[in-house]
């Protein structure tokens, strides 16, 4: 596995989940090393296999696996020597067989996983198969709702016992973040649907970036960004090469030119430049 992604994938949680990163600690003998999670971290050793240390730097779960993940939640993700992954407590006891073809991280109670056909459905922490693997793709579940893909690739979404709540019409479909979702429609333009599926905002863009404080970012067909208010207004017309969401402070960072970038607030006026 290679460190560089661990890390930084491990740096994208550290402001929700507290972690001390092994190589604070006298580990120098490892081939490799990440955070502390549960108080263990994964290590490597010279014959590329990976264990888990604990935070005074003793091997407290044996370096045999062909990869190893971060601990959450009391659980880490392992990979076998057949490119298979399972699920170990912080004993080091394989609670989750390595059957899987892939894991993912646990959200709202429940993992993502593939079988060996590659369709997707999801586990909890015993490794009880919660919703069978039927799905063509899926994304962790969010706000109560997954993302899936059926065997027409088409998105819609599915409740925590795996009845589809929304149908699978979208060529695209984002997880729901604030009660709504950014879809795609059979001609390549983007809306904002809510949890039931009604269409809050028409698929009439060439883009959309979700709504962050109160204003949403919008592509036009001339591929120029702009933002859209909650009311379906443009606020902003599209100008902008690109864009990123509004933050707290009322600011947007967007960009003007081939290589320049500035801050602008509400009223598009520019406040602040590189």
């Amino acid at each position: 596995m290679k460190k560089t992604f661990k890390t930084l994938m491990a740096a994208v949680v550290l402001s929700v989940v507290p972690a001390t990163y092994a190589g604070a600690q006298d580990l120098s003998k490892w081939e490799d090393s990440g955070y502390f999670y549960d108080g263990l971290a994964y290590v490597k050793d010279a014959n590329g296999k990976f264990g888990y240390v604990n935070e005074q730097g003793t091997l407290v779960i044996p370096c045999k696996f062909k990869d190893a993940y971060d601990f959450e939640e009391g659980v880490a993700r392992v990979i076998d020597d057949n490119d298979k992954y399972g699920l170990i407590d912080t004993k080091g006891n394989l609670i989750v067989p390595c059957k899987w073809q892939s894991i993912s991280s646990f959200a709202e109670g429940l993992a993502l996983v593939s079988n060996e056909s590659w369709l997707y459905g999801f586990i909890d922490k015993t490794g009880k198969v919660v919703i069978p693997c039927k799905w063509q793709a899926a994304s962790s579940f969010s706000e109560g709702l997954s993302s899936v893909n059926d065997d027409n690739y088409k998105n819609g979404f599915i409740d925590k016992t795996g009845k589809v709540v929304i149908p699978c019409t979208w060529d695209n479909a984002e997880p729901f973040y604030g009660g709504q979702s950014v879809v795609r429609d059979a001609n390549g333009k983007y809306g904002i649907i809510d949890k039931t599926g009604k269409v809050l905002y028409p698929c009439k863009w060439n883009g959309i970036i979700r709504f962050e404080n109160g204003l949403c970012a919008v592509q036009d067909a001339s591929e120029k960004w702009g933002y859209m208010d909650e009311s379906g207004n443009l606020a902003l017309p599209c100008q902008w090469e690109d864009v990123w969401s509004f933050g707290a402070d009322g600011e947007a960072y967007v960009k003007v030119g081939e290589d320049k970038w500035v801050w602008i607030d509400r009223t598009g006026k520019v406040v602040r430049e590189e």
